[in-house]
This record gives C-alpha cells, structure tokens and sequence, in this order.
C-alpha cells in the first residue's frame, strides 16, 4: 500500500497557536530578524500598539507608554482594561474580541480576532495583565501555552492594559529590533492621533497638526508653496508640490499605514487631478498634475478591508455600511475644499500653475525624444540580448508575478552565470555594458538618449508610469570590490533621481553573494564576512582551502544556484520619509570625491586595500 495514500489518518487538527506558528506568514507576513521595516517582530509590536491607539479613539486613555529593547518589548495603555473573565480567551483563542461590530470600537484597524493571539504564539514569552478599579488580571505564556494565570487587589494602578512580549528566535532567527524603525512607526502613530502622547523610550511623541506635522517634518526639499491641509469627518489630506520627479503620497486608514495604498490613495489622487483640471479650465495631463507631489491621507472608514493580514493595501469600497463609496466620499470632499481652498489662496493657486505647465513643457519637450527613444528600444530588443526575460510578471493573475525579478548585473560573465541557473519563470536578467552613466546632475532626457538606460526602462516597463512595474524585486547584482560598488551606486543614483517610486515601495534590492569559500575534504561554508571566514576556517581546522571571490563570474554555476534560489540574500534599499534624496545623491554621486571614497572603504566588503575608487 502506497504511503502517500489519502486516509482517514492523513487528517490532522492542529491547535491555534501551532497553526500561527507553522503558518506565520499567513498573519504576519514576512518574518526577516528585524532589518527591515516590514520584518515580523515590527508587525507584533504594530499589532499590540493598535489595540492601545483603539482605546484613545473610542476616548479612553491619552498616553501610551512604549519600552523596547534589542529582544523585548511592553505596551501600556490607559484604557478600558480588558474585561477579567476573558482576558485569557482573547489572546488565545482565534475569532474573539470585541471589534466585530460597532457595539464598543467603531472605526478600529484591528478586525480580524487576530492580532494578539499571533503575538502570542509567535512569542517565547507573552505576559498580559489587565488593570480595572484597583484590581488586575494577568496570564502568562510561551508559544501560546498558558503557563500561569492569576489576580491582584489593592493595586494603585489607572484603568489598562499591559503587554510584554518577546519574539520567539525558533521563528524569527537572530533578531533585533532597530529603534530607528520604531521611532518612525511612533511619529506615524502621532501624527495621525492628535493629542495622543506616545512616550517611546522615555521619548514624547505628541503631534498637534496631525497630518501637516507629518508633511513638514518629513519633506525632503523646500515644497514650492505651503502645503494645503483640509479635514473633514472621517478624512484628513495634506499635499504640496516640489521639483524632485514622481510623487511621494503617504495613505493612512484607520490609522493604519497602508505602504501599498489601496481605493483610498487611487480616490485621492483622481480627485486632485479632477478637481485641479476644473479649477483651472484646462484639460491637463493627469501625469503633469502629479509630477513632484508630496502629500499624505488618512481617512477613517468602518469595517476596514484589507488584502492582507499586514493590513498594508485596503481593499474596502465603502466609508461604511449602506453609506457612500470611499471613491465618491473622497472625490467630494476633495472637489469642494480644494476648489475652495485655491480661490482663497490666489498666490498658491499661481504657483501650481506654473508648476503643472512647467512639468507639461519638460514632457512635450520629451515626447519626440521619447517616441525616437521607444522605437530604438524596439529594434535593439530584437537584436541583442540584454534582458533575458520570465514568464511571470508583477500583475499577472497567476501568483507568481508576486515572485518576479530582475537581476541587474555587469557583464557578460555574470549576466551569463545568472542566466544559466535561475528560474525562467520568475527570474529576469538585464545585463549593463561597463559603468552606466552618472545621471545625477542629468535631465530625463538622458534616459531616452542613453541606450543602456532607454533599454532598462523599456524592460522595467516604467516608461509610462512607476506603477506599470513589470517585476516585483528590481535586484541590483554587481561584484564585491571597487568598481561593483560604484556601478552599484550608479544604478541606485538612476532610480533616486527619476523613478523614487520604485524605491519607496520597496521593490529594489542588492544581491548579496559569498566573498569566500571555505572547505576541507568533507564540507564547504560560504561566507559573506571575514568574520564568517575566519570563524568556518577555524572550525574545519585542518586541510583548509580558502578562495576569495573577487567577480560573480568567478562562482560556478552550480555553486550560484544556491545563491539566488530560496535561501538568496537580498538587502532592501530604503529611503525614509525624512531622507533628502537630493542630499543622499549630492553625497554619493556629488563632488565629493573623497569622503565617498572613504565610504566606500569603510563600507565595502574586501580584504584588499583600495586604491583610487572613482
């Protein structure tokens, strides 16, 4: 009898917080150790912090009070408490809480019964205690197994609830927080929470203008007028315009940060071009309106959909229940304080103007260069062999688009050891022709007079609209030394100056390949440090070959297989909100020759001393 046999037997009911933990990415998404925004051990901490921010909406509670070390972290807030019979039950058991009608939490972020529960079984240890007149409840867990449970009296404590908790490594690995991350998820917290003091570390967080505080205080250049902020009931908008190209809108819901927008964020940006095309009586292109636009919305809507348990993209097409759609809602508000708002301000209304037409100008100056552009792009596809492309892209219906990428790499070596191994259905390569030019003082136009760029665009299917991203990871794949460094460089300098887009949402990254071999007649380490290196030299001991990689051509191919398949070390390259991009490029790419030259020496991973670097 077949083994693989479908029985009786084959069926298996696991426990809820076994299913969280086999299943993590299903309620938190990724997991990573904590070197991304996005990683795991953040979407816990978001997860207990909502519960919190609830309170303060439903008007329970001004302060929360937030401690995080390297591996551990506490909420306290000054709520409702929660109620002592069903303290346990609500963190462990799934489907229950008090968010799945309006009866106590109207316009809450967390809806799904969720939240905490995958805090604790995602947790090595969960402690919970709930504070209500004089007296607590408190439980204690590992894994989501109740390990003590208990009650105090006589307490001298406000109205609340306290979470302590500590992502378990079996899941999330070497982890640690990075402080820098949680600082901006507080100021997010503050800013779209009026008078909510979020004290992080011993630090206040507390915002008085909301949305506006966000905006100035994260604005990379001087906006071209000041910026506009209208609210209403259930919305809150602020947007200015600068010079830098695409657009920088930050989209809220409930609020929850939703990075990949969502019907809210393609409501808003419909209605600013509606809206700014019937104020000035002129048919302008939708792209002309939003060149350069920095802004930020935050709406309030009643059971929130979301595409996912990150909550990161909303789904809903309702403010509410029998009430107006988020689009029309949205567009409305929009067309009458907006439209309001520039007859007022005549001077703001001028300055846009000039602003809409000057990008009209530059993109018809572009058109025929654009056109000639295209049409050698065209041709050249047909006969060289630049892009070796999958067969799935981003926005395909089949799931694997999701998995797409594009390695950016140098030569013909490396373009070749890549294409030989990878995945043809979701893995692209486009292979550069030396060091691509510097384009940081350089118009758009460059992208349409330049081949290696013209032919990049064309692949990354940008040419129209950052949006049309035909991959969802942009990997940039160069060598180890000096000059893999400033193609590097180069490459992420083409995307700061006209595609920031495709950097703030997340889609590039930097291929981390071995420096080093290390092996013995029975076992071979890679290692990506010499700090790994010395340590696996000393730990295989005797009869120890050590080869240093200076080029991804010098990997064979059966050896690189590992390193772009599923254990692949990717790096995200991030900007934040506060980041100056003409700052970052005026440093990297600028005249500055010699203190880039001591970055890239204090930051490149060699053994060899560099000499003149660029």
């Amino acid at each position: 009898m077949s083994t693989n046999e479908y029985t009786d037997d084959k069926i298996i009911t696991l426990e809820w917080n076994e299913h969280i933990r086999r299943r993590a990415g299903m309620y938190i998404g990724r997991l990573g150790d904590g070197n991304d925004p996005g990683d795991g051990i953040y979407v816990l901490l978001k997860e207990t912090v909502d519960n919190s921010v609830d309170e303060f909406i439903t008007g329970h509670g001004k302060a929360i009070i937030i401690d995080v070390d390297e591996k551990t972290a506490s909420v306290r807030d000054f709520g409702h408490g929660i109620p002592f019979n069903s303290l346990v039950t609500v963190v462990s058991r799934l489907n229950t809480g008090a968010k799945f009608d309006d009866a106590v939490y109207t316009k809450s972020v967390g809806l799904n019964g969720v939240g905490l529960k995958a805090v604790n079984a995602l947790s090595s240890e969960f402690y919970i205690e709930t504070f209500r007149d004089g007296q607590s409840r408190y439980a204690a867990f590992s894994k989501g197994v109740l390990l003590d449970s208990g009650s105090k009296e006589g307490l001298n404590e406000k109205d609340g609830t306290y979470v302590r908790f500590t992502p378990d490594k079996e899941i999330f690995g070497n982890y640690g927080f990075n402080m820098d991350f949680i600082e901006t998820m507080m100021k997010n917290y503050s800013y779209l929470n009026k008078g909510l003091n979020l004290k992080f570390n011993g630090l206040d967080h507390i915002s008085k203008n909301g949305l506006l505080d966000l905006v100035n205080d994260t604005i990379s250049e001087e906006p071209l007028y000041p910026p506009i902020h209208l609210g209403g009931d259930d919305i809150e908008i602020v947007m200015t315009h600068g010079n830098s190209y695409g657009e920088n809108i930050a989209s809220f819901v409930n609020g929850q940060n939703t990075r990949d927008g969502g019907t809210h964020l393609a409501a808003f940006r419909e209605a600013i071009t509606k809206t700014v095309k019937e104020f000035y009586k002129k048919d302008f292109d939708p792209s002309d309106i939003r060149q350069g636009i920095v802004g930020a919305i935050s709406i309030r809507i009643q059971e929130p959909n979301f595409e996912s348990q990150t909550k990161i993209k909303l789904g809903s097409t309702e403010m509410r229940k029998d009430g107006p759609t988020i689009r029309n809602y949205i567009n409305n508000f929009i067309k009458t304080n907006l439209d309001n708002y520039l007859h007022i301000n005549k001077e703001t209304a001028d300055i846009l103007l000039k602003k809409i037409l000057s990008s009209e100008k530059e993109r018809k100056e572009m058109s025929g260069v654009q056109k000639k552009a295209k049409e050698r792009a065209k041709k050249a596809a047909v006969h060289n062999k630049k892009l070796y492309d999958c067969r799935y892209h981003l926005g395909d219906k089949n799931a694997l688009g999701e998995e797409s990428s594009i390695f950016i790499t140098e030569g013909d070596s490396a373009s070749g050891t890549i294409t030989s191994i990878r995945d043809a259905n979701t893995q692209a390569v486009f292979s550069l022709r030396g060091k691509p030019l510097n384009c940081y003082k350089a118009s758009k136009k460059v992208i349409y007079e330049n081949e290696e760029f013209n032919l990049l665009v064309s692949a990354l299917g940008i040419e129209e609209d950052s949006d049309n991203l035909r991959y969802n990871n942009v990997v940039i794949a160069t060598d180890a030394d000096d000059d893999g460094m400033h193609i590097r460089l180069l490459v992420i300098t083409f995307f700061l100056k006209f595609f920031p887009d495709v950097i703030r949402r997340g889609h590039v990254y930097i291929l981390q390949t071995p420096l080093f071999r290390v092996r013995n007649k029975k076992e071979t380490s890679y290692c990506y440090s010499i700090e790994e290196k010395e340590a696996e030299a000393k730990r295989l001991k005797n009869g120890v070959e050590i080869t240093r990689f200076k080029g991804l051509g010098e990997i064979s191919d059966h050896e690189f297989k590992h390193f772009i398949g599923k254990d692949i070390r990717l790096d995200k390259v991030s900007i934040a909100d506060e980041d100056s991009i003409q700052e970052i490029m005026e440093f990297y790419m600028g005249d500055n020759t010699m203190e880039r030259q001591q970055f890239i020496k204090n930051n490149l991973r060699s053994e060899v001393e560099l000499e003149d670097v660029m």
